[in-house]
C-alpha cells in the first residue's frame, strides 16, 4: 500500500522569496535518510521527520516553512556563541592562549589535543568548547550559566530556557565529555573544576530554540553583531568577524572541506538537527530536521543549506559587494509627475489617484539580498498599487536569482491586477522585445523612466477618469483654453486670425534658436519640447497635449526658442503669425491683452509643473 504523500506546510510569509523558500522545502522533504543521535536518549525519542526552513535577512525579515515554531535543543550551535562570550570577557589573546583555531580533521568529540601546541584545536569541538564554556567569568556555575542564556537569548531576540530533560539525559551519559574535561585539566588548558565546565557545556547544549530564533541568531551574526529586530549589540563587530571566521573553516567538523565548496556559508551544525549559516551583511539561514549524516550534521539541513546558496548565489566568494538596500529612490507619479503636461481635470484625478502608480529607483549589483529588499517593498505596497515602474538604468551586476525574482513578482503583480513598467535600456533582464500590446497584463519595458511613469498615469486616468469623461485628444480651436474663457466676440474675432495646420510626426516646428514664428494652439496630437543635456544627448523638457500652446514668449519679447519644439504625433495647431500678432498689438491691443492673460496663466502652470518634477529628480533626465 503507497504511503500517504506528505503535506508542506504553508510558507509563514507570502511573496517571491517566501515560494523560494517553499520550493527548496519541498525539494529536500522527501529525503528521509540519516538517523537520530540515540547516544543522548532524549535525542533519540524526537519527532524524526520534523523539519523547518527559515531564512532571516540582515534587517531583521524573516521567511520560513514547516515546523517553524517547534522547540529543539540547541546542542553543538551554541559553541559560536559561548566562544563569543569568552572572547568578549577574557580578550582574544587569553582565549588564544587556551584555544587554537584550526580545523581538526577529526569527529567533534575526540578526545585529544593538538600534539604541538597542547590545546583543543578549535571552539567548534567539544574539547575547544568546554575549554570556552570554563572561560566565562561569574562567581559559580549558576552565575556563568545564566550569562550564557543571556547572550544567546541576546541574539535570539527572546528569552530563551533550558530544557531540563535533555539536560539531565546529557549529565547522565556524558562520559566522553567528561573524559575530555578532565583531559583538558591534566594539561592545564582549565584550571578550574573540569565537571563544573563540563557541566556548563551541558546546560548550554540543552538551552531550547526554534529554527526563528535560530535564524534571528544567525540573522544578528549577518548584521555584525546587532540584533536586527531588538536593534540590542549582542557582539562587537570585531568579535563578530572573528567567530564567522572560526565557523568558516571548522563549524562543519571534518566535513568543513565539502561545506565551504559547495555551499560557502559560515555555518555551525548541532546533533539536535539545527544548521546556522551565515552570509555577512546579508542574511542568516537556520535548518531543523534531525536526522543526521555520519558527520553529525542534519542530512535535509544540508541539502537545503546548499539548494538555498545555489539557487540564492549566496557563496560568500561570489558577492562581489554589500548587501545594501537596492532601492535608491521610491515615489509616486502624484510626487513626481511625467513630463507630459496633462489637462487640469486629468491633474485633478492624478493629484488624488497618482499614489495608485509608484517608481522604484534600483542602484548597485542586483544580488539576492538587494533584490529581496526591493522585493518585499515593493509587495508591502502591491495591494494598493495599479502601475508600478522598476527602474533599472543605475544597476550593474544582475544575477540569475534576482532576474527570476523580478519576473515573479511581476507575475505576481499582474495576477493583483498591477501592471508594471520595467525600465531596462540595457536588457540586464534579457527582454529583447517588450509587448506592445497596451492590454498585456505584466506591463512594458522601457528605455527611460520618463516615458514609463506617463504608460503609468494613463493607467492611473483610465481607472479613475470620471465615468462618461473621454480624454481630451482633439478640440476644434474655439474650445481652447485660450479662447475659451473669452466672450464670444472676442473669440469670434481671434478665431479668424488662427490658421490652422497639420504637423506629420517627427517633423521640427520650432528649432532652437530660431526667431519667433507664431504662437501655437495645439488642438490634437502631442509636441515635445527638448533640450541639450550636459551628457550631450537630447531630453525632453515636457510634452504638451491638446488645450496646451508654445512660442508665447519669442512671440511676446522677440528673443529666439531656447528649446527645440517637434510634433511627437501627427499634431493640428492653430498658428497665430507674428504679422498678425503686430496687427492686434497696433488696432485690438485690450484683445490682445485678453489672450495674453489667458496664456500667461496656461504657460505658468506648465512651467511650474515642468520646474517641479526637475527639482524632484534632481537633474536627472
Amino acid at each position: 500500500m503507497a504511503e500517504p504523500e506528505q503535506q508542506v506546510p504553508q510558507a509563514v510569509d507570502s511573496g517571491v522569496v517566501a515560494r523560494i523558500v517553499t520550493d527548496v522545502y519541498r525539494l529536500c522533504l522527501a529525503d528521509d535518510s540519516g538517523a537520530l543521535a540515540d547516544y543522548i536518549p532524549e535525542l533519540a525519542a524526537v519527532q524524526p521527520d520534523s523539519f523547518a526552513l527559515c531564512l532571516a535577512t540582515a534587517d531583521g525579515r524573516v521567511y520560513g516553512c514547516g515546523d517553524v515554531a517547534a522547540s529543539f535543543t540547541i546542542q553543538s550551535i551554541s559553541k559560536p556563541f559561548t566562544y563569543a562570550l569568552a572572547l568578549a570577557d577574557r580578550g582574544p589573546a587569553a582565549v588564544a592562549e587556551r584555544i587554537d583555531v584550526e580545523p581538526s580533521g577529526e569527529p567533534f568529540n575526540e578526545i585529544s589535543l593538538d600534539p604541538v601546541t597542547e590545546r583543543p584545536r578549535n571552539p567548534m569541538i567539544n574539547a575547544g568548547a568546554i575549554t570556552a564554556a570554563s572561560l566565562i567569568t561569574g562567581h559559580d556555575r549558576t552565575e556563568k550559566f545564566e550569562r550564557i542564556r543571556r547572550c544567546y537569548s541576546g541574539f535570539a531576540g527572546r528569552e530563551l530556557t533550558m530544557n531540563a530533560a535533555v539536560y539531565a539525559s546529557e549529565a547522565r551519559t556524558g562520559f566522553r565529555n567528561r573524559a575530555i574535561g578532565y583531559m583538558l585539566r591534566s594539561f592545564g588548558i582549565i584550571d578550574s573544576d573540569p565537571d563544573e565546565a563540563v557541566d556548563t557545556y551541558f546546560r548550554q547544549c540543552s538551552l531550547d530554540i526554534t529554527c526563528r530564533d535560530l535564524a534571528l541568531m544567525a540573522a544578528t551574526l549577518a548584521n555584525n553583531g546587532l540584533n536586527p529586530v531588538t536593534r540590542e549589540r549582542a557582539l562587537s563587530v570585531a568579535l563578530t568577524e572573528q567567530v564567522l571566521s572560526v565557523m568558516t573553516t571548522c563549524g562543519m567538523y571534518n566535513a568543513a572541506g565539502d561545506w565551504v565548496t559547495t555551499v560557502g556559508l559560515p555555518a555551525k551544525s548541532g546533533v539536535g538537527g539545527g544548521i546556522l549559516a551565515v552570509l555577512p551583511g546579508q542574511i542568516g539561514i537556520a535548518v531543523y530536521s534531525p536526522r543526521l549524516d555520519k558527520h553529525g550534521n542534519s542530512v535535509r539541513g544540508v541539502a537545503a543549506c546548499r539548494e538555498l546558496s545555489k539557487r540564492l548565489e549566496l557563496h560568500f566568494l561570489h558577492v562581489t559587494r554589500s548587501g545594501r538596500t537596492a532601492i535608491r529612490a521610491a515615489y509616486s507619479v502624484a510626487e513626481v509627475p511625467s513630463r507630459l503636461q496633462r489637462t487640469t481635470d486629468e491633474l485633478a484625478v492624478l493629484a488624488e489617484h497618482g499614489d495608485r502608480a509608484r517608481v522604484y529607483e534600483l542602484h548597485g549589483d542586483l544580488l539576492f539580498a538587494g533584490a529581496e529588499r526591493a522585493v518585499r517593498a515593493i509587495e508591502e505596497q502591491a495591494g494598493a498599487l495599479e502601475a508600478l515602474v522598476i527602474d533599472l538604468r543605475r544597476v550593474g551586476e544582475v544575477s540569475e536569482i534576482a532576474v527570476h525574482m523580478l519576473d515573479e513578482l511581476q507575475n505576481e503583480l499582474a495576477a493583483a491586477g498591477c501592471r508594471v513598467a520595467i525600465v531596462d535600456p540595457d536588457s540586464k533582464m534579457g527582454h529583447l522585445v517588450s509587448s506592445l500590446d497596451p492590454n498585456d497584463p505584466r506591463g512594458r519595458v522601457f528605455i527611460d523612466r520618463d516615458t514609463a511613469t506617463e504608460w503609468c498615469e494613463d493607467i492611473v486616468l483610465d481607472h479613475h477618469r470620471p465615468a462618461g469623461e473621454p480624454a481630451c485628444t482633439s478640440m476644434p480651436i474655439e474650445d481652447h483654453p485660450a479662447l475659451a474663457a473669452l466672450s464670444p466676440d472676442n473669440r469670434a474675432r481671434l478665431t479668424k486670425d488662427f490658421e490652422v495646420r497639420t504637423i506629420a510626426r517627427g517633423e521640427v516646428i520650432a528649432r532652437r534658436g530660431s526667431t519667433r514664428s507664431g504662437l501655437y494652439l495645439i488642438l490634437e496630437g502631442r509636441v515635445r519640447i527638448t533640450f541639450e543635456g550636459a551628457d550631450e544627448r537630447t531630453h525632453r523638457l515636457v510634452s504638451l497635449s491638446a488645450g496646451m500652446s508654445f512660442g508665447e514668449i519669442p512671440m511676446l519679447v522677440g528673443t529666439p526658442f531656447v528649446n527645440e519644439a517637434r510634433a511627437e504625433t501627427s499634431v493640428r495647431v492653430a498658428v497665430l503669425s507674428p504679422q498678425r500678432f503686430d496687427v492686434l498689438t497696433e488696432k485690438a491691443p485690450e484683445l490682445k491683452l485678453a489672450l495674453l492673460e489667458r496664456l500667461a496663466a496656461g504657460a505658468y502652470a506648465q512651467m511650474d509643473a515642468a520646474v517641479r518634477a526637475i527639482a524632484v529628480r534632481g537633474g536627472d533626465y
